[in-house]
């Protein structure tokens, strides 16, 4: 039987860090071995215990999680953190900057201010350790493995129209990354979910907006879709590309979750299928946990789409895209640096 992954908790709040571990606590998946309320106690319990997560609040007294974040990387200490992010501008950046600094993702922090009750928090936290433990134990490295069938029906000349992405856990850097490598003449829309709760990803659009030559917004429902933007779908929207005439146009929603997410991979790359045709898209899954997007980006590549998948060794947690691969979906597996020197070189074979 596998151990439950151990978790620190690190919060100024009293209240904030008794809610966590309570509800935690309550969901045996995980043990709560300690908590502490500074990021000297963060770096102390770090050191002492080695915790498989640490779940740390970034704004806290004498040190703030950023500054015990770095402190972590520096001394190279073995846990996996988790911010705890306040639904502002300023709560976004600085959660951003978290990731950029090696934090493996993000938690809405429990308050009166925003919709999610300490329940959802736990339930949302327990499910990101539980995935990202998982998908460790079940690691394996795809260079291994034969090489696949590449896609052939890719091949002939058809003009790639869009491009789909999909990621989550670790997503926001390697979206980073993909972004500030997009050239500034690119003529192509490209559509984009990220699993991220509402109240980031405006934030987060802005943000890569800001490291990009193309434009990149947040999505809004009927938006005209341009060559050259890239739409960002909302949190807690499903978002779908419709075709009217020759024009298509952002359809946003509220319906079910799919695969559990709102937005959904999934149902974004199914509306590209249906409003462009399979032979027309250029795909990409990325890290993250769990399925979401799998079975739609290989139902792309078993209808002539070109698809894209991030390595094993790039990725935060190797799931969705390692699901796409073994379900034969994908003509090449790179690193996520290379994705878009591929694309780009991918969209001139095609003639674009």
């Amino acid at each position: 039987m596998n151990k439950k992954p151990t978790v620190v908790i690190i919060d100024d709040s009293l209240l904030v860090r008794n809610i966590l571990s309570d509800a935690l606590t309550k969901k045996e998946e995980v043990s709560v071995i300690a908590t502490g309320k500074t990021g000297m106690d963060c770096i102390d319990l770090a050191e002492k215990l080695k915790p498989d997560f640490i779940v740390l609040d970034i704004e806290m007294p004498i040190m703030d999680g950023l500054t015990a974040l770095a402190e972590i990387k520096k001394k190279k200490l073995p846990s996996h953190v988790i911010m705890l992010s306040v639904l502002t501008q300023h709560g976004a950046d600085a959660t951003f900057k978290a990731l950029e600094l090696g934090a493996v993702d993000f938690i809405p922090k429990p308050s009166s201010g925003n919709q999610f009750s300490p329940e959802d928090i736990a339930a949302v936290l327990s499910l990101k350790i539980k995935g990202f433990s998982d998908s460790k134990q079940v690691s394996f490295e795809t260079v291994s493995r034969p090489e696949r069938q590449i896609n052939k029906s890719f091949q002939k000349p058809i003009q790639v129209d869009a491009i789909g992405i999909g990621t989550s856990t670790g997503g926001p850097k390697a979206l980073q990354t993909v972004f500030a490598g997009i050239p500034a003449d690119f003529p192509k829309p490209i559509f984009v979910v990220q699993h991220m709760p509402a109240g980031f990803t405006k934030a987060f659009a802005d943000r890569l907006n800001s490291l990009s030559k193309i434009q990149v917004k947040e999505a809004e429902h009927g938006d005209l879709v341009h060559s050259g933007t890239a739409y960002i779908a909302p949190g807690d929207y499903q978002m779908k590309v419709v075709a009217k005439g020759k024009d298509h146009f952002i359809e946003l929603t509220h319906s079910e979750q799919v695969n559990g997410h709102r937005p959904s991979i999934e149902v974004l790359f199914d509306s590209l299928m249906e409003s462009y045709g399979a032979d027309h898209l250029l795909s990409m899954i990325m890290t993250g946990m769990g399925k979401d997007g799998s079975q739609a980006i290989s139902n792309i590549h078993a209808k002539g789409g070109i698809t894209l998948a991030q390595n094993e060794a790039t990725s935060v947690v190797y799931g969705m895209n390692r699901v796409a691969v073994e379900l034969g979906g994908i003509d090449f597996v790179l690193p996520v640096e290379e994705l878009v020197p591929k694309m780009i070189e991918l969209l001139k074979s095609r003639g674009n």
